[in-house]
């Protein structure tokens, strides 16, 4: 059936019978199933011309069954008295609908029927499915290369189409800070822009010189967060500490080390790589990013974002050396040196977020310093800090830039455009796992699932973004979804015959995928410098 993810569960019928839609199908909602009832009339009715009226019996009947097999579960049946979509929870019963627009064909994902009046129809099959794990996410870099609301709100669909249920958008960085916050609008009126941007990788000597920025404001992120709600994906807001934070201090220079380094005169970078001006380890720094905080609280509810990313990553150490006033902070606190420092930092936000009911989540860097119960990692520097976290209790969503950086290149062809980091073939990909061998049954339960991460430094707008997403995210998606944890066991015969017709889908939808042959001549970049890496680490 061409299904992407493959189900747990799919029979077809052996004497390949099919239900055929009358010309105008009723549509039989049950109890709690008026958000996926709406969504069908949208996205599937746009696509196929029916208006999809209310009423029963119908050729389309929505069920919630509670008692089901668990969260996110479904079950679709066709036969002779049309299709019944059943969910264990809403969740599920909107991943039926994602896999009955799937079964439709690639038609189903325009916008606008192609031949009016056509006749649609299905074959008859029983499928039963849920999904290996509860978080399956895509961390989109929106601070590097900023990306307009109605592209982020195009990507929440995008994820829902693949049954992915996590947006993790990292919202502030060195080179922008993307969120507007009322009560310090300069983050928004300088931090939101850079004069220029280097083209390629950081080593190239080629420069954009047009100024680059946006930000989303309190109402464009409460847009946001409802359309992905409807659509049953959580967003995780992430606002980079202490490091990575050069885009605040150039809005307000008092947040950097001033008795070290000319804040004033600090600029949003505009080179990539990692600045090395880091916020000032005070307590005016901790209750300014307080504020920050309380007002992405009250724009992320935790029934729909009960974890906060606060980075914690790739923290340069050197203005605290030289800084008489973090040196008095060290002794101060009693911690042990600048890498006490990073931690005093993490420690203090991962308190302040759980006495308000939310889970502090950041990158392994945050390990160092020893977490509290709730706190969660994003283990990106391969496996390690993963294990480590999990073995110590905490729960973990599993990124190794070495498998599911969909930045790094995916072939080692000369037109590749702006080539970074390791080949990460289609195949390499869905054969990742995000749980590590050496793990005990015990910390193999927390982990929580698992994420593909996309940095955009080299991506300067939707269509680059598209070419190193698709269709290597829906490898991905089959990866996390399926209940195939073995690499060597998962069908990758079967999922390379299953492509084609997801490519269809993709063009459909207006995707700018990478062709299986290589890059269009469009997609190319000759002459800019990237980064590739030599070798393929291993996938586990």
């Amino acid at each position: 059936m061409d299904l992407i993810p493959v189900p747990r569960v799919a029979v077809p019928d052996e004497e390949g019978r099919r239900y055929v839609f009358g010309p105008e199908p009723v549509l039989d909602a049950g109890p709690g199933c008026e958000g996926v009832a709406r969504w069908l009339r949208r996205e599937v009715g746009g696509a196929t011309g029916w208006a999809l009226p209310a009423g029963a019996p119908g050729d389309l009947r929505l069920r919630l069954d509670p008692a089901g097999t668990g969260p996110e579960a479904y079950r679709l049946e066709v036969g002779a008295d049309g299709v019944e979509l059943t969910g264990g929870d809403a969740a599920g019963l909107f991943w039926a609908a994602q896999t009955l627009r799937q079964l439709l064909g690639a038609d189903a994902f325009r916008r606008a029927p192609l031949r009016p009046g056509r006749a649609w129809d299905l074959p008859y099959a029983r499928i039963a499915d849920r999904p290996r794990f509860g978080w399956r996410g895509l961390m989109l870099d929106v601070a590097r290369h900023f990306m307009p609301k109605d592209g982020v709100l195009r990507y929440i669909d995008l994820l829902a189409a693949h049954k992915l249920n996590v947006l993790h958008l990292h919202l502030t960085d060195d080179q922008g800070w993307r969120i507007e916050i009322e009560r310090h609008p300069e983050l928004t009126e300088t931090g939101s822009w850079r004069p220029r941007s280097r083209w390629g990788h950081r080593a190239s000597p080629l420069w954009n010189e047009t100024p680059h920025g946006g930000f989303y404001t309190h109402d464009d992120i409460r847009e946001i967060v409802a359309y992905a709600a409807e659509r049953h994906v959580r967003i995780v807001p992430e606002v980079d500490i202490p490091g990575h934070s050069q885009a605040a201090i150039a809005a307000y220079p008092w947040l950097g080390n001033a008795d070290v380094v000319d804040t004033a005169a600090l600029r949003v970078w505009e080179d990539w790589g990692v600045s090395e001006n880091v916020l000032a380890p005070t307590e005016e720094v901790l209750r300014f990013y307080e504020g920050v905080f309380e007002e992405l609280l009250e724009l992320f509810p935790p029934e729909v974002s009960p974890f906060v990313h606060v980075g914690g990553d790739e923290c340069p150490k050197d203005q605290w050396r030289a800084s008489a006033t973090a040196q008095s902070r060290i002794r101060e606190l009693g911690v042990d040196g600048e890498d006490g420092l990073q931690s005093w930092f993490i420690r203090h936000f991962d308190r302040w977020l759980a006495e308000r009911g939310r889970r502090l989540i950041g990158w392994d860097e945050i390990l160092e310093g020893g977490l509290a119960d709730g706190a969660a990692v994003s283990s990106w520097r391969g496996y390690v800090g993963g294990i480590a976290a999990a073995e110590a209790g905490h729960d973990v969503v599993m990124c190794p830039e070495q498998q599911v950086y969909l930045d790094h290149r995916q072939a080692d062809g000369p037109d590749e455009p702006m080539p970074i980091g390791y080949v990460r073939s289609l195949e390499d990909v869905y054969r990742f796992e995000p749980v590590p061998p050496k793990l005990s049954p015990e910390a193999a339960a927390h982990v929580l699932g698992a994420q593909a991460n996309v940095w955009t430094e080299v991506m300067e707008h939707q269509g680059r973004v598209d070419y190193q997403v698709f269709p290597r995210l829906a490898a991905f998606a089959e990866a996390v979804w399926s209940w195939m944890p073995e690499p060597e066991s998962r069908d990758w015969a079967g999922f390379e015959a299953r492509v084609p017709a997801h490519l269809a889908r993709l063009d459909a939808l207006g995707v700018a995928y990478r062709p299986p042959g290589g890059p269009l001549p469009w997609q190319r970049r000759p002459g800019v410098r990237g980064r590739p890496r030599e070798g393929a680490p291993p996938i586990v």
